[in-house]
């Protein structure tokens, strides 16, 4: 297996003679077990403030693999080290982009950073009273913020804590119930297509997504492999997120991630409200992009535009597995919160094979007016019972429009 050589850079007016850094490359899988590229500790900066360059392990990983580069960084006093941030800085990059040494930004503020001022502090007055200095810092203005409850609103939706503390309670209770309302949820919007696919990167990569939302929120950006989310600033200034209710109609994190993504993929119309619709639409040429820049790779596809057939759906039974997502392109008239019209408009994730009623098999010869069950993700739950009840095989039929099966995001 191959090894491949790691470095970033530092952003910083201290001598490098008393800067260090502790380095860690890693991803964790969809099982919480964390696979470590590299792992070094207080090593000296380069002179021109780039890390040494260290010998990863050996990996058999695809260069579309995305890592969690992760650093912390101390200031030489006297004999110690002392930790100069707060919590260690984490970036994501592709194997391709570390092996191929463009791990670390072009722009200086979206590196690690640290700095130091040259400046003396003075007495603002000599009128022999106490002396009061004044200090003024600057930081960059927060990207995401809610036009009805702005900065400062006792409920403005997107403060720091509000983020920290629905990723954790989404890590947390998704891990205990599976079966929970945890997952990513579209709510009152049309983000079916975008809350498919984080429920395949949350269940795959949670690292990933995390960190996703975290340089949304931060940068107002993010790279997910070498696609580039830059959500327009009316998306990042919503205006109805609310719409007069006492709570967010999607939230938070989900408005940061489903809406960055479905408006950073459209080409010309703009995904800037919960209330957009047709800017909203989820082509399934958007979920095979999205999937295939997080590192999975497609294995079939038989989406139609016309309704599926049995031996469509036969197919994509025997594809079901532990290992793969099946997306498929439905009419949410099937499911038990669907209007009963048989218009592709929705996108579920299987969560296993269809099946009988009964728990027998489908085959080619199944009678279309048999019960049958599905296991799904579909409005942020994964449940057995989605479908609407007593629904025919062959009505089943009629409100699918095929599906796209992947591996598993690696």
């Amino acid at each position: 297996m191959p090894k491949y050589n790691i470095y970033t850079k530092i952003e910083s007016n201290v001598p490098v003679s008393d800067l260090f850094y502790d380095l860690d490359v890693y991803k964790t899988d969809g099982d919480d077990k964390k696979h470590v590229l590299l792992s070094v500790a207080q090593q000296p900066i380069d002179p021109n403030y780039y890390t040494q360059p260290h010998d990863a392990n050996e990996t058999s990983d695809d260069f579309s693999v995305i890592y969690i580069l992760e650093i912390n960084l101390y200031r030489k006093h006297g004999d110690k080290l002392i930790s100069v941030l707060s919590s260690p800085a984490k970036k994501m990059y592709t194997l391709g982009e570390i092996a191929s040494g463009k791990a670390y930004s072009k722009i200086k503020r979206e590196n690690v950073c640290y700095f130091e001022t040259k400046v003396q502090t003075k007495p603002v007055n000599d009128n022999g009273g106490d002396n009061i200095h004044n200090l003024r810092i600057t930081c960059q203005a927060r990207f995401f913020v809610s036009l009805e409850h702005p900065i400062g609103d006792p409920l403005d939706p997107f403060t720091k804590d509000i983020i920290k503390n629905e990723l954790d309670a989404r890590k947390a209770a998704s891990l205990l119930n599976p079966e929970g309302e945890y997952y990513p949820n579209q709510y009152y919007s049309m983000l079916c297509g975008p809350a498919a696919f984080y429920y395949c990167l949350m269940m795959d990569r949670y690292d990933v997504y995390e960190q996703l939302v975290w340089e949304l929120w931060s940068y107002g950006k993010g790279m997910l492999g070498s696609f580039l989310l830059q959500p327009s600033s009316n998306t990042m200034k919503v205006s109805d997120l609310f719409a007069g209710l006492s709570h967010p109609r999607v939230s938070a994190i989900d408005w940061i991630t489903m809406a960055s993504l479905r408006d950073s993929s459209n080409n010309l119309l703009k995904y800037e409200s919960v209330g957009d619709k047709v800017s909203a639409i989820t082509l399934w040429g958007d979920i095979e992009k999205w999937m295939l820049s997080a590192g999975a790779h497609k294995i079939f596809d038989n989406i139609r535009m016309y309704h599926s057939n049995l031996s469509d759906i036969c197919k994509l039974n025997s594809l079901v597995s532990n290992d793969v997502h099946i997306l498929s392109l439905i009419s949410a008239g099937m499911l038990q919160q669907g209007a009963n019209v048989p218009f592709k408009d929705h996108w579920i994730v299987w969560d296993g094979e269809l099946k009988l009623a009964n728990g027998q098999r489908i085959t080619n010869e199944t009678n279309l007016e048999e019960i049958v069950s599905l296991r799904l993700f579909s409005w942020g739950e994964v449940k057995d019972n989605s479908l609407r009840a007593s629904l025919t095989l062959g009505e089943f039929l009629r409100h699918t429009f095929g599906g796209m099966v992947f591996t598993k995001i690696p």
